[in-house]
């Protein structure tokens, strides 16, 4: 998350502050080892309940905007009673509630740590030893949750939090010395796996030529790029792909528009066989699987060729210089590869750059800033993103990256209804 926040501060911000970053970090650090040490020795100072405070505040507030706002209210209230409920439940402390607190958490632990493992071991994206390590960890802590050991339940809470702010700080340190070392004029993009030369971080005025055009985002998601879904399994379907009834799968796509002329479409030159058997081997990140690509020109060509995108997300305070000068340099390279470069984490590579310092440039960033934390779908947004660079990214996880950055960076247009390209699709 703290990466994100950063890169939405925009590095002409944050680069003359990396001092302050790793103090901050060190803070944040000693304060998670304070939180664990207090909640192991069996004297607490720090109260469980103090906690759930936190969560029932975030909770009211997603439960105010889920009622002010018509569009995605389910969502909204979802999110609303993922805070509410543990919130209430620490605060209030019924009997047992460390106990069902504890098994939550754990089996929560547990699942993450197994989802991180099988995709390191079956996608071999770059750095997935690393990932595979940290979900052994991860279900490592799970057992420690589930394990009563040393003070019952009581520690579970103080504990877990304490070990988040931990490795939160210590990764916030290590962030500000990779910002000591970044070249002046790197946007912080670049740390965020955006793979491009140093030539495209220099502006060039000629590319400066804002229009009062809207950035778009659209998505063809699996199951609304197929007509007729075989069986409906709403995670995959929504996150992976479609099976329609004649067994022909479908990932689904995305694609970014900044009119009048600037589209990002990334596609195979050939279609890849998407048969079941053939599935799985082609997941694989490595260069093995690697094919030449090509770019569609324009939406409406797209469109016509296919059928309308499923969803829309709009961004009206974008960096568009940055973003035709990341197209520039991608563009050099059409290689495409199902799992490591697609249409879709060009997409989030793109949204990236054009996005990078929409905090800072509100006029007062300090002030956007702490809005930006008091943000759910900030911290969302984070863990999203963690979990598509350890995975791999899809149109539905870029649909949800898209909305949460949209509500953060522009609550506004985030409360308008949602546009759909087109009626009645079904996602």
């Amino acid at each position: 998350m703290v990466r994100l926040f950063l890169l939405l501060l925009g590095s002409e911000v944050v680069r003359r502050r990396w001092r302050l970053l790793a103090v901050l970090g060190a803070a944040w650090a000693g304060l998670g080892l304070f939180v664990m040490v207090d909640a192991l020795d069996g004297r607490t100072v720090i109260r469980p309940h103090y906690f759930g405070y936190f969560l029932l505040f975030e909770g009211l507030l997603a439960l105010a905007a889920a009622t002010a706002v018509v569009s995605r209210r389910r969502a909204r209230f979802a999110k609303a009673a993922i805070l509410i409920v543990p919130g209430v439940i620490i605060v209030v402390q019924p009997p047992h509630s460390h106990l069902i607190i504890a098994i939550a958490l754990g089996i929560t632990l547990l699942l993450d740590g197994a989802l991180r493992i099988a995709s390191a071991y079956v996608v071999r994206f770059e750095g997935w030893r690393n990932s595979l390590a940290a979900g052994v960890v991860e279900v490592l802590l799970a057992i420690g949750t589930l394990e009563p050991w040393p003070t019952w339940y009581e520690a579970t809470i103080g504990v877990n939090v304490g070990l988040l702010l931990l490795v939160s700080g210590w990764g916030t340190i290590r962030l500000a010395l990779r910002l000591r070392r970044l070249p002046r004029e790197a946007p912080i993009s670049v740390m965020l796996g955006a793979n491009f030369p140093a030539a495209a971080w220099r502006r060039q005025a000629a590319d400066a030529a804002a229009s009062g055009h809207e950035l778009i985002v659209y998505i063809w998601t699996p199951v609304g790029s197929v007509r007729r879904v075989r069986r409906r399994r709403p995670i995959v379907d929504r996150y992976v792909a479609a099976v329609s009834r004649s067994g022909a799968i479908s990932t689904g796509h995305a694609a970014l528009e900044l009119p009048p002329d600037l589209y990002i479409s990334h596609y195979p030159a050939a279609d890849l066989d998407l048969s079941p058997e053939e599935f799985r081997a082609l997941l694989r990140a490595g260069p093995e699987n690697d094919v030449p690509g090509r770019f569609l020109p324009s939406y409406a060509e797209e469109a016509a060729g296919w059928c309308e995108a499923t969803e829309q997300v709009r961004f009206t305070h974008v960096d568009r210089e940055r973003l035709r000068s990341f197209w520039r340099e991608y563009r050099k390279d059409t290689t495409y590869n199902l799992t490591s470069r697609n249409c879709s984490s060009v997409v989030a590579a793109a949204l990236d750059a054009a996005l990078e310092g929409a905090l800072g440039r509100s006029g007062k960033p300090w002030r956007a800033s702490l809005r930006a934390l008091l943000r759910p779908e900030l911290w969302a947004a984070g863990v999203l993103r963690q979990r598509a660079e350890a995975m791999a990214w899809t149109p539905g996880l870029v649909l949800d990256y898209a909305r949460l950055l949209q509500a953060v960076v522009e609550p506004l247009a985030s409360a308008a209804p949602s546009q759909l390209a087109r009626p009645g699709a079904t996602l």
